[in-house]
């Protein structure tokens, strides 16, 4: 008879041999299934892009993206300033009134200067509740097109515009105020994608004499050929073409402005359906 390569097996060793299959079975068809269902669900996780440039240059073999825009600070209040221009906090019962002139002159002067831009984001929920900045807001936002963003890149970057207006205030008798604004259009406006997401904001109308501005982005076909009819700036905020256009002309802040034409579909999407309901935020 001849001898067997393999020792006998015990029934214990059988026993524990067959456990070891099923449980190993068992794990296996869990992780195929874990990994299906979360292969069929939209992911939550910011795409790389968003993650802190060191990092993102580490993974992505890109040399760390340099900002064009510095603000003033990393505070929420401090990050609404220019650095260039920063003078000092503005107090809160006189931001109201910067915020004010910054918008009225961004508007007046654009559509003086036949550049088609619109009210967005917060401002845009300003808007739709009473037609004015929401008192709890340090910043504007308005959005262009692509093509508009080019036109003002070559015909009006870095210009300063003069703004007067006549106040009452402080009880010396009607004043005529001038203010000062500088259009900057930031060099990597063109870039398709959000890289390191150092330069979301494409342009700045900045006040000099403050430093708080308006911050002006760019809305894109990011990917015509796939996704025609979708615009998007790099900060992952999009929209489709008639959710846009035509817009629609209204006022702001006591001068004409114009808005999205869908813009409650936009401030739901962006803002969940209670911002057009809710009378308080944060108190």
């Amino acid at each position: 008879m001849k001898s067997s390569l393999y020792p006998p097996v015990s029934l214990p060793n059988l026993l524990l041999a067959i456990v070891l299959v099923v449980t190993s079975f068992a794990l296996l068809s869990a992780t195929i299934h874990r990994t299906s269902y979360f292969s069929s669900i939209p992911s939550v996780a910011p795409p790389p892009e968003r993650a802190w440039p060191t990092v993102w240059a580490s993974y992505s073999n890109e040399p760390p993206e340099p900002k064009y825009f510095h603000e003033a600070g990393n505070t929420l209040e401090m990050s609404h300033y220019d650095i260039r221009f920063f003078q000092g906090v503005i107090p809160y019962s006189q931001h109201r009134e910067v915020l004010q002139h910054l918008i009225r002159s961004y508007l007046s002067i654009m559509a003086s200067l036949k550049m088609e831009t619109w009210i967005a984001h917060g401002t845009l929920l300003g808007w739709w509740w009473n037609g004015r900045i929401m008192p709890w807001d340090y910043d504007l936002d308005v959005q262009v097109s692509l093509s508009t963003m080019d036109h003002m890149a070559k015909q009006f970057n870095q210009t300063l515009h003069e703004w007067r207006y006549t106040t009452d205030e402080g009880g010396e008798g009607v004043q005529e105020i001038k203010r000062t604004y500088l259009l900057d259009i930031n060099p990597n406006y063109s870039e398709m994608k959000r890289r390191q997401g150092m330069n979301v904001i494409d342009a700045r109308w900045v006040d000099v004499d403050t430093g708080m501005f308006v911050d002006i982005t760019a809305l894109a076909e990011r990917n015509p050929v796939l996704e025609p009819g979708i615009w998007s700036c790099k900060n992952f905020h999009q929209y489709r073409t008639h959710n846009i256009w035509p817009l629609k002309e209204t006022s702001f802040e006591g001068v004409k402005a114009k808005v999205p034409l869908d813009h409650e579909r936009i401030l739901v999407a962006e803002y969940g359906e209670k911002s057009l309901v809710l009378t308080e935020w944060e108190g």
